[in-house]
């Protein structure tokens, strides 16, 4: 046991994020009342296996423990936990009956079942009941402490995103931003902070990340929220008409002009001015903006007096100003003014984990716009989406969503309600270089076989003998082909977020063939 203790001391104390504006979780501090440590509920009949989790986590966690279930109810109804350990076979209630009572009583809970005697149908049908995972005695002191580790990060970063998005108000198109990345945890941290002033924001970030709902939401926690958000894609209004767009114009300031326009800063007054693709305004309106922003106040084009203005201005741009500044593309004293608070949101390809969580709300939003019975996507799709580089970020994974769901003639998205191309990407470099790198015909042919494969074993309901018979090998070669990448058979609907356990098999082909 002393090889465990060391093992558990010499593991980082930090679990959690921390930021310039102050630790959001510490795991390593004293035990004091705040920041609270993670709390781990140990409920096994054994005493010795109860002492030896203790030694082992009591670094990182707040330990309790419980010798049957009865027991261990009572703890989760009288204190908050983060984590239990559940043994299966106890006196009493087993492990697998006292699961489906412990969600019940709070769901945020990620229960691990341990046992001594691996049974894998008990497993798969644990993992279902919504267990988090699954280990088996005797276990490794360091796969123990990661597992526990990675399943209480998993648990402090959900609860720091409800708080925040409460905060963020909900009510007001918050929702659209989904994502527990602790890039976008953070996020979420730093719209809340710049909302309770009237600093400038400049949010650099590639297209369809979701510039426009950062802007919104910080806009609804300001002070400002009762007042206009008025949105102005300056990339998609021609030259010629942008000044008046903007600044508005008197009657008969140029042909056309039959009456008096206020333009968006007029319409924005009090409230927040969204300006998108600020990086595309030209040289000669960059300086007027400049005036606006120093000056608070706009003069219309033709017009002879200059407005007072009270607008907060939120910028976006897809393009990297700093840079555009030594090109002499775009202002430097603009680019200044307008870069108070930077404040930027992740690329899709950077937070690759949050893509079930946004599948799952897109398919929820669609299933209601489009009156369809769509709950969500089979496990056996996410690969190809979370292997895909998301060249469109999340506005094209809203698309394929979109069209799925609108497709789609049964209650679960499969592999085959996804566009084919999905099985053909290219993991190609991020954005700014030439050109992705090319796949070589090996690649596309075995991402195309996987796709089909896939597919086939989808219609098949899974089922290897008939899915092999439809593609015409033989099954043991399936088993190898499946096991080569790295899938394990799940139930068609599954949606659990981790499945250690399934059918094992031992890769003998490299092909189908």
């Amino acid at each position: 046991m002393s090889s465990a203790v060391e093992a558990s001391t010499n593991m980082s104390s930090s679990l959690f994020p921390t930021s310039s504006a102050g630790p959001l979780l510490d795991a390593g501090t004293p035990p004091v009342s705040y920041p609270p440590r993670p709390v781990v509920l140990v409920i096994d009949d054994e005493l010795g296996v109860r002492e030896s989790l203790r030694v082992i986590l009591k670094e990182d966690f707040e330990v309790l423990d419980a010798a049957d279930g009865a027991a261990g109810l009572d703890i989760i109804r009288s204190r908050r936990v983060d984590v239990a350990l559940l043994d299966v076979r106890m006196p009493g209630e087993p492990g697998p009956a006292v699961l489906p009572r412990i969600l019940a009583l709070s769901e945020s809970i990620a229960v691990i079942l341990i046992t001594a005697v691996p049974h894998v149908r008990t497993a798969v049908e644990a993992i279902k009941g919504g267990a988090y995972d699954y280990v088996i005695k005797p276990f490794d002191v360091d796969e123990i402490l990661a597992l526990v580790r990675q399943a209480a990060q998993q648990r402090v970063l959900e609860r720091e995103v409800l708080y925040l998005r409460s905060e963020l108000d909900r009510a007001h198109g918050f929702d659209e931003l989904v994502g527990r990345h602790p890039s976008m945890v953070r996020l979420y941290e730093l719209i809340a902070q710049v909302a309770q002033t009237h600093a400038t924001v400049l949010i650099t970030a590639e297209s369809g990340t979701g510039k426009e709902l950062v802007a919104r939401a910080i806009h609804r926690q300001s002070a400002r929220r009762a007042q206009p958000f008025v949105a102005v894609n300056l990339a998609a209004i021609p030259d010629t008409l942008l000044e008046s767009e903007l600044f508005g114009h008197e009657k008969g300031a140029f042909t056309g002009a039959h009456s008096r326009k206020p333009g968006k800063f007029e319409l924005a007054h009090g409230g927040t001015l969204f300006l998108d693709e600020v990086g595309s305004l030209r040289v000669e309106l960059q300086a007027k903006l400049l005036r606006a922003l120093q000056e608070r106040e706009v003069e219309r084009l033709g017009g002879t007096r200059t407005i007072p203005v009270d607008v907060r201005v939120i910028a976006a741009s897809n393009i990297d100003l700093r840079e555009a500044t030594r090109t002499r593309t775009f202002r430097e004293d603009l680019f200044y003014r307008l870069n108070v608070v930077p404040l930027s949101v992740p690329p899709l390809r950077a937070r690759k984990d949050d893509i079930p969580l946004l599948v799952d709300h897109f398919a929820r939003k669609y299933s209601r716009e489009f009156k369809k019975d769509v709950r969500g996507i089979s496990r056996s799709a996410l690969p190809a989406l979370q292997a895909y580089s998301w060249p469109g970020n999340v506005r094209e994974l809203e698309n394929i969503i979109e069209r799925s769901v609108a497709l789609a003639t049964h209650p679960v998205l499969q592999m085959e309600d996804l566009p084919l191309e999905l099985a053909l990407h290219e993991k190609g470099p991020g954005r700014g270089d030439r050109e992705p790198a090319a796949l070589t015909l090996k690649e596309a042919r075995d991402r195309f076989e996987q796709a089909y494969v896939l597919r086939a074993l989808e219609r098949e309901d899974w089922n290897q003998s008939r899915a092999a018979r439809r593609l015409g090998v033989h099954r043991n070669t399936l088993i190898a082909r499946l096991a080569a990448w790295g899938i394990r058979p799940r139930d068609r609907g599954a949606a659990a977020p981790r499945a250690p356990l399934g059918d094992q098999a031992t890769p003998g082909s490299s092909g189908l063939a």
